[in-house]
């Protein structure tokens, strides 16, 4: 661990500023992509002196909202097209969407903000949104702050934690490990309320 740490130090801050960025925009394309923890790394590193913390953040949320805005975009164009077919209808009735669409301006921004910080859900909540065409104010607003909270949160946690790499790294897997269980629990809970309206009323 401690030869792994001397390298990411004698690389280039360039590279590695590159290197969080293009993950934290990825990470909504292709959600295992570990995002928070190349970001927490920056942060670590930021702590060593090695790099800034409030540019380890700012590039972290500002690529991260980018290609989250440019799924919504995506899908609300062109994701429902993409289930328009058999296949698709299968996978996602017209009705199932529309449905997706009711809940989410049910529960409006602050579902999308809770969702947004949550492992797996982080990457549903923007194609979802589009496809059941969510004002993208609203949409892209809660999207901006949960994104603010989390990815802030995590950077100056891990920069005022301390030098130790493997303390930090114990500290986000904890924290996903955490934030999974809720994710988890909340799957649960739609899966529950979805069995529940498919059973006949008496």
């Amino acid at each position: 661990m401690t030869d792994w740490v001397g390298l990411l130090e004698r690389l280039p801050a360039g590279p590695l500023y590159g290197i969080i960025t293009i993950l934290a925009a990825v990470e909504n394309i292709f959600p295992p992509v570990p995002a928070d923890t190349a970001v927490a790394l920056g942060a670590f590193l930021a702590g060593r002196g090695r790099m800034d913390p409030w540019l380890v953040f700012g590039l972290t949320w500002t690529a991260n909202v980018a290609s989250a805005a440019a799924i919504y975009a995506l899908a609300r164009r062109y994701g429902r097209a993409a289930f328009a077919g058999r296949l698709g209808m299968r996978l996602l009735s017209e009705a199932t969407l529309d449905r997706i669409g009711h809940e989410y301006q049910r529960h409006g921004t602050w579902g999308i903000f809770v969702s947004r910080l949550l492992p797996v859900w982080r990457a549903v909540v923007c194609p979802f949104a589009g496809m059941g065409r969510l004002p993208a104010g609203r949409t892209l607003a809660a999207v901006s702050l949960a994104s603010g909270v989390y990815y802030g949160g995590l950077t100056m946690f891990v920069y005022t934690l301390g030098g130790n790499l493997e303390t930090v790294l114990a500290a986000v897997r904890r924290l996903n490990a955490t934030l999974a269980a809720v994710a988890l629990l909340v799957a649960g809970l739609i899966a529950w309320r979805l069995w529940r309206r498919r059973q006949p009323t008496r």
